[in-house]
């Protein structure tokens, strides 16, 4: 199997690497986080002037029909830069739902705004007792003639805060764990009924906390068909998946990085500490896990779109569990090699350290996915 990039690949890797080379510096973050979204919508701009927004969009929709091989790329950038922008809630999730359950006279309405930057979305969907469940809805939908009456509350929603449309999962039939009954809904963020906390999570990005108290919609804000949305949220949480292992691994590369750079000026004992058998294979260890969650994460993205959901979530199983297990290791080595400045807000390795532990929680910790793969078989079949 041929794992090397093709031209166009390649050119994307090159582009993005170089927009966040110059645009995102430790400095530059800083100032970003201290505007009031807490990102850079000027930057936000520029990622739907070069074509980021519409990458895993069809040609029929506005977009460049880039697929998961793409959307690994742009991600493993993001997470060698700590990106703060809504890439992931917008594009990837809110997205990818619009992709798998739209029609296309909706999807014609809601996707150019957001190929254009101009309309961010969120997913909407975690609830207080639904931990890694998916199924696990207890916000309602019910029918007042053609239009639809959601009552709820959602948590944890990625970039929840400036979102200005959120897609919103509610149950429209059967108890609170059958997998029948789940719906999706297109929400104005502003209409009534909704309101919004806002926060900053551990990593420095935003989510918020939704509460829907009588949100009216109208029969078009309905994605696909009612009580049947939740095969789709999963491959897209799937999908969701395989885009973060990509970032975990542009996080750990970068933070190996810095921290051979570190051994290498440190000096104690008037001698750099990278000269320190014990602290080079320290740097090899974090090395060997890096590749690891690389070979993992790749293997995520060519499985996201698999149409057995048996073998897809074993693959994305796998690969988280690997993920998570390499980012505590890399993250935690690094930051002990450098020391105490390594948690301090001034040592970008700390950022890191930050990021690749909320990255492990998302979607199902290592323990959740290692559970579930090993309910499903593991990842080799018995009999293969």
């Amino acid at each position: 199997m041929n794992f090397d990039l093709n031209e166009e690949q390649r050119m994307l890797k090159d582009a993005v690497e170089r927009l966040v080379a110059d645009q995102y510096g430790f400095d530059q973050r800083g100032r970003y986080l201290a505007q009031p979204d807490g990102w850079s919508r000027r930057l936000w701009a520029q990622f739907a002037e070069l074509g980021l927004l519409g990458l895993p969009f069809s040609e029929e929709d506005g977009g460049f029909n880039g697929g998961s091989v793409e959307t690994m790329i742009v991600m493993e950038a993001m997470g060698r830069s700590l990106l703060l922008e809504p890439y992931l809630a917008t594009v990837v999730l809110a997205g990818g739902l619009l992709r798998a359950l739209a029609s296309p006279a909706q999807r014609a309405d809601w996707l150019p705004a957001l190929i254009g930057g101009e309309r961010l979305l969120a997913f909407a969907h975690s609830e207080d007792q639904s931990r890694y469940d998916l199924a696990d809805v207890a916000t309602t939908a019910r029918q007042d003639g053609d239009d639809w009456i959601l009552d709820g509350a959602k948590r944890f929603v990625l970039h929840g805060d400036c979102a200005d449309t959120l897609l919103v999962s509610a149950r429209v039939s059967g108890g609170r764990r059958e997998r029948d009954g789940i719906a999706l809904f297109v929400v104005d963020a502003q209409a009534e009924g909704v309101s919004r906390r806002g926060y900053r999570m551990q990593d420095q990005l935003r989510a918020a906390d939704i509460r829907l108290s009588q949100v009216r919609v109208g029969p078009a804000a309905l994605l696909g068909e009612a009580g049947k949305a939740l095969e789709s949220i999963e491959q897209t949480v799937d999908g969701a998946i395989a885009a973060l292992c990509a970032e975990a691994v542009g996080a750990m590369e970068q933070a190996q990085t810095m921290t051979v750079e570190y051994l290498k000026v440190r000096k104690q004992f008037g001698v750099a500490i990278g000269s320190f058998q014990s602290l080079q294979h320290k740097a090899v260890d974090m090395l060997v896990m890096t590749e690891q969650a690389r070979s993992m994460a790749l293997y995520a993205s060519m499985m996201s779109n698999d149409p057995d959901p048996l073998e897809r979530r074993r693959a994305i199983s796998a690969a988280k569990v690997q993920i998570g297990r390499s980012a505590r290791f890399v993250s935690q080595t690094a930051v002990q090699l450098h020391g105490g400045i390594g948690v301090t807000e001034e040592c970008q390795v700390g950022h890191y350290m930050r990021r690749l532990s909320m990255l492990e929680f998302m979607f199902g910790d290592t323990d959740h996915h290692l559970a579930q793969l090993a309910r499903d078989g593991g990842l080799i079949a018995e009999n293969a």
